[in-house]
């Protein structure tokens, strides 16, 4: 290595990154040592809000963290990593402009987070739209806005109810809070068309699974399957989707359901550049030991999405993929960083989920902090709390926006900004939009 400061690069800015990135910033302020995150864009995208952007209630900025403005001492480089030499310690990205780049490192933290999981189903990958990121979120509001308002002129009455029905298939966290969001939005929406306003919006939630957030405790899933139906949400457990056109969804039921709306939620998988590092993984998660670091190169340490982290409060199985992890899965791995830098001494990760929150649009949520069952607006008041203390900045702007859509109608203006040619389910990088094209609304 040349006589540049000890260079500590981290790759991606998600939850573990950005914990990752804050924590070494405020342990580690010798000028000897040189933090640098690599990242696509410069913001930390915080996920959980994303269905609220995508309904009109939050604008887009409110759940963007700007990585400049809140890590200091921390160098942004914008890129995709598409390479890692481990014998080099060496990474390659490619820039916002296309442009190659390499970077030296000491350490380096994998938390390259996740991407859409795909299933050989016909269709899907032409005609679902994913929910990942920002892209994919502005889409999908001008998308439903677009088709409320054609459906309002549409003379067709089949034509008219396809417009205004929209499928999402996977019944977990993402696509719960999706299909109730946007209940909510079309429900509004509709009440602003005044033509045909008779026929409510539809919306279904499929899932092969025998319940929805099949994934987290049953109370909560029977709280949320209650008032998802209540609002007039169809649920379809122990359903899957056969093949999906670009004007009709086929479940395995012999149903088809003419739509032209297909929202993908069917779950994650870690990013291909976790595969292509060639090291031994555990269901497409680098394999890395109590501390993070992977066996063999103690140098390199992985976390969140990426990494299979073993559940020291459940031996034999490794930590979920949740944002409750990823962020503390980030501050461990820059604790070991220091510690290995002489401040501290290493610790193992071990963390016993805290409970999970809901938010199911207006006053509703389902919550357990701490496993105290909660719903109803108590629920809906700890949940957006709990956004609050772990939002890393807008906090006030977020308040605002929550306030001023409790009193005044939802904008659901078209943009234009993002076309669906620009979101395919099948990419690599879901936070950033690709080459636009037309789309097929």
């Amino acid at each position: 290595m040349s006589d540049r400061p000890h260079r500590i690069v981290i790759v991606g800015a998600g939850f573990a990154g950005y914990h990752a990135a804050r924590a070494l910033s405020r342990k580690l302020r010798h000028d000897d040592v040189e933090i640098v995150l690599v990242n696509p864009n410069d913001y930390f995208l915080y996920l959980p809000l994303l269905p609220e952007v995508a309904t009109g209630v939050l604008e887009p900025r409110r759940v963007t963290v700007s990585l400049a403005g809140t890590l200091p001492r921390v160098r942004l480089v914008l890129g995709e990593v598409h390479g890692v030499d481990l014998e080099k310690r060496r990474i390659s990205y490619t820039d916002p402009e296309d442009r190659q780049g390499s970077l030296e490192y000491d350490r380096l933290v994998l938390s390259v987070g996740s991407v859409n999981k795909l299933l050989p189903i016909p269709g899907i990958a032409e005609h679902a739209r994913g929910f990942r990121g920002m892209p994919e979120a502005l889409y999908l509001r001008d998308h439903i806005s677009r088709q409320m308002a054609l459906a309002s002129t549409e003379p067709d009455p089949a034509r008219r109810r396809a417009r205004r029905t929209f499928v999402v298939v996977g019944a977990g966290y993402t696509g719960t809070e999706v299909a109730a969001h946007g209940k909510l939005f079309t429900d509004s929406l509709a009440r602003q068309h005044t033509d045909h306003h008779d026929e409510d919006p539809r919306w279904l939630l499929v899932d092969i699974a025998p319940r929805i957030l099949p994934e987290l405790d049953r109370r909560l899933s029977r709280t949320s399957d209650r008032v998802l139906r209540q609002r007039g949400v169809e649920i379809r457990t122990r359903t899957a989707v056969k093949e999906a056109t670009s004007r009709a969804v086929v479940l395995d039921s012999g149903e088809t359901v003419d739509t032209h709306t297909l929202v993908w939620c069917v779950g994650v998988r870690p990013d291909p550049l976790v595969h292509d590092l060639g090291l031994p993984t555990d269901n497409g998660r680098l394999i890395v030991n109590p501390y993070l670091a992977v066996p063999g190169h103690p140098e390199v340490l992985a976390c969140g999405d990426a990494a299979a982290v073993p559940d020291l409060t459940r031996p034999g199985q490794i930590t979920p993929m949740t944002a409750q992890h990823a962020s503390r899965q980030g501050k461990t791995a820059a604790h070991n960083i220091a510690a290995a830098l002489g401040h501290g001494k290493p610790r193992a990760y071990r963390h016993h989920d805290l409970g999970f929150a809901i938010d199911l649009g207006g006053v509703h949520a389902a919550a357990n902090p701490l496993h105290i069952p909660l719903s109803g607006p108590v629920a809906n008041l700890v949940t957006r709390g709990l956004h609050l203390s772990t939002l890393p900045g807008n906090r006030a702007r977020v308040t605002n926006d929550w306030l001023l859509n409790a009193v005044l109608p939802r904008q659901a203006v078209q943009l234009g900004l993002v076309r669906s040619g620009s979101v395919p389910l099948d990419t690599t990088a879901p936070y950033a939009p690709l080459t636009p094209s037309h789309s097929r609304e």
